[in-house]
């Protein structure tokens, strides 16, 4: 199948590719790169031992779009580029609906002109809002606290009249929880540029002595050791789940899935994890909590396994083990 993936370079969508060129998908990858780099891209080419066709733009140019859409007559889209994060969303909200809500809109433009009637979407766990019961499933009431996830959710809408607007058009939508470690070659990983926003690339960083602690923004959660309780997933096992996607997406008009593993760590307890991977000290300042921050963020993630045949296989200790792999095999790059 012919795939195009937006945001290819980024953090997950560079493993998807990856996952995408190992299934014989033939990919094109679509990036600004304004949160990644061309050295991804070599990455990628090396660890799959296949040339990686991409293009460097920006996907808000619609005419520029549709005329790639043309020429590469893609079957499938695969859609991650946008911004990411939450605490920058509420400070920036107008960048975040520039680029996740018309940056999406100017894509179906283009589907729409080309003819390309299937899509998998990247969406969060931040639509839902403050968890009114854990854990969440797919029916739970969707009310976004800021700007990053009402940008998601109102992209979720979007798709849903789309998909529902003409005949074969299809739409999946996969809500990721929280997305860490790396690949286990140690060539591709979380690289944000500039100070980092999630949590494992922060830890990774104090462990290697570039940060000298790490901010636990609240330790009076109602959780069992006080700080935050995500439910994290390893980027591979996240990828596989959009090749599970590809699979089943012209079997349905509009559905959404949870990505996750259905359990739950808390902040210290993934510190902790990377103290035993890394064997580094990690130190740690708790200070006031983050606005929209919620106390428990856990997936109910039986819809995906019956539904996709997918479930996350790798545990804590993967993540932080090759999360630290990734760190000190690039720290000089």
């Amino acid at each position: 199948m012919k795939v195009l993936v937006t945001g290819g370079a980024g953090f997950i969508g560079s493993h998807t590719t990856i996952e995408l060129i190992a299934q014989k998908h033939d990919v094109l990858i679509i990036d600004n790169f304004s949160n990644s780099s061309l050295e991804v891209i070599r990455r990628i080419e090396k660890i799959s031992k296949k040339t990686c066709e991409f293009l460097n733009m920006d996907i808000r140019e619609t005419s520029k779009l549709i005329a790639v859409f043309e020429k590469f007559v893609p079957d499938c889209v695969i859609h991650f580029a946008g911004l990411k994060s939450v605490g920058e969303s509420i400070i920036f909200p107008l960048d975040y609906y520039d680029n996740n809500f018309l940056g999406s809109l100017s894509l179906l433009k283009a589907m729409d002109a080309s003819g390309c009637k299937k899509i998998i979407y990247s969406s969060s766990a931040t639509v839902y809002g403050e968890p009114k019961y854990v854990p969440l499933d797919e029916k739970h009431p969707c009310e976004p606290v800021n700007p990053y996830g009402k940008t998601k959710l109102f992209v979720e809408e979007m798709l849903k009249d789309w998909a529902t607007s003409k005949d074969k058009n299809s739409a999946i939508i996969l809500r990721y929880f929280n997305p860490v470690g790396a690949h286990s070659s140690g060539l591709l990983g979380e690289d944000p540029l500039g100070v980092p926003n999630n949590l494992m690339p922060i830890i990774a960083d104090v462990a290697i002595g570039k940060l000298p602690h790490i901010n636990i923004y609240g330790n009076d959660y109602s959780t069992r050791d006080g700080t935050g309780e995500r439910d994290y997933v390893h980027v591979v096992d996240l990828a596989q789940a959009h090749v599970a996607a590809v699979k089943k997406v012209s079997q349905r008009d509009f559905d959404v899935f949870n990505i996750g593993t259905g359990s739950g760590t808390t902040v210290l307890e993934l510190i902790e994890e990377f103290k035993k991977a890394s064997g580094k000290k990690i130190s740690t300042n708790f200070v006031n909590r983050r606005m929209g921050d919620v106390a428990i963020s856990i997936a109910s993630v039986e819809k995906a396994k019956d539904e996709l045949s997918w479930s996350a296989v790798k545990d804590i200790k993967d993540m932080s083990s090759d999360a630290w792999r990734w760190k000190i095999q690039n720290m000089t790059e």
